[in-house]
Parts: C-alpha cells; sequence; structure tokens
C-alpha cells in the first residue's frame, strides 16, 4: 500500500496550485513568473557586490604593493642621512607623508565599498518597486 503523503517528485506544484481557482486568488503563473524575476535581481544584486569586492581586493593589493615600494624607498632615503639630527627630521616627514597616503587611501577604500553596496542595493531597490507595482496589478485584477 501506498502512502499517501508521500513525496512525488515529479508532482508539479504550479499545475496543483493553479487547479485550485479561489475568490481573489491571484493567477499562478504572475507569482511564479514575478519570482523568477526577484530571484534574478537577487542574482544581479548579488554579481555587482561580488565585482565591488573583487575591485576593493584588486585597489587594497595595489595599495599594499605601492606602500611596500615607498616604504623600501623611505629606508634607503633615512639610511643615507648621516645626522642624527638630519635622521630626525626625515622620519619625522616620512610619519606625516605615511599617516597621510593611509588616510587617504582608507578614504579611496571606502569610497568603493560605497559605490558597490549603493549599486547593488540600486538593483533591489528597482526591483521591490516593480514587484510592488505588480501586486497593485494582480490585486486589481482580481478585484
Amino acid at each position: 500500500m501506498s502512502d499517501p503523503f508521500s513525496f512525488k517528485p515529479d508532482l508539479d506544484m504550479l499545475k496543483v496550485l493553479g487547479e485550485f481557482r479561489m475568490p481573489a486568488m491571484p493567477d499562478m503563473e504572475a507569482l511564479a513568473a514575478a519570482q523568477r524575476r526577484n530571484l534574478e535581481a537577487l542574482s544581479t544584486a548579488n554579481r555587482v557586490a561580488l565585482e565591488g569586492a573583487q575591485a576593493v581586493a584588486r585597489r587594497h593589493m595595489e595599495i599594499m604593493q605601492a606602500s611596500v615600494a615607498e616604504m623600501t624607498e623611505a629606508m634607503r632615503a633615512l639610511s643615507s642621512a648621516d645626522a642624527p639630527q638630519d635622521k630626525a627630521a626625515k622620519q619625522a616627514e616620512l610619519a606625516k607623508a605615511t599617516y597621510e597616503k593611509a588616510v587617504a587611501n582608507l578614504q579611496e577604500i571606502a569610497d568603493l565599498i560605497q559605490k558597490a553596496n549603493a549599486e547593488a542595493l540600486s538593483v533591489l531597490n528597482k526591483r521591490f518597486a516593480e514587484a510592488m507595482d505588480e501586486v497593485k496589478r494582480l490585486v486589481a485584477k482580481a478585484g
């Protein structure tokens, strides 16, 4: 005897649910299409966010490579100074320049992150507005 509650892999839920016609019940195909568009928008937003994260990582690596090169050159310049006063002056100058560069780099990275987040959120906001319009149309059609 078969179990009436067992899962049947060939069962088409959209077809089964579509057979139930209830008053004010929206079209199941329209709901499925809307859900597909929602998933496509989510996929696009994820892709945009990933591309943004990759851009941030690339830029971060470029900044690190440039920083290492600058530090190597700065150490050479410091080692060439003979007088202690000259070394102290160069160290102070180096510390100031390094700090300013670090702040500028952090601001650039923060801007890249904000831009990537804004682009991904824009995709989701656009789809949300479209989904609300679709709901209004479905309710108007059903009512």
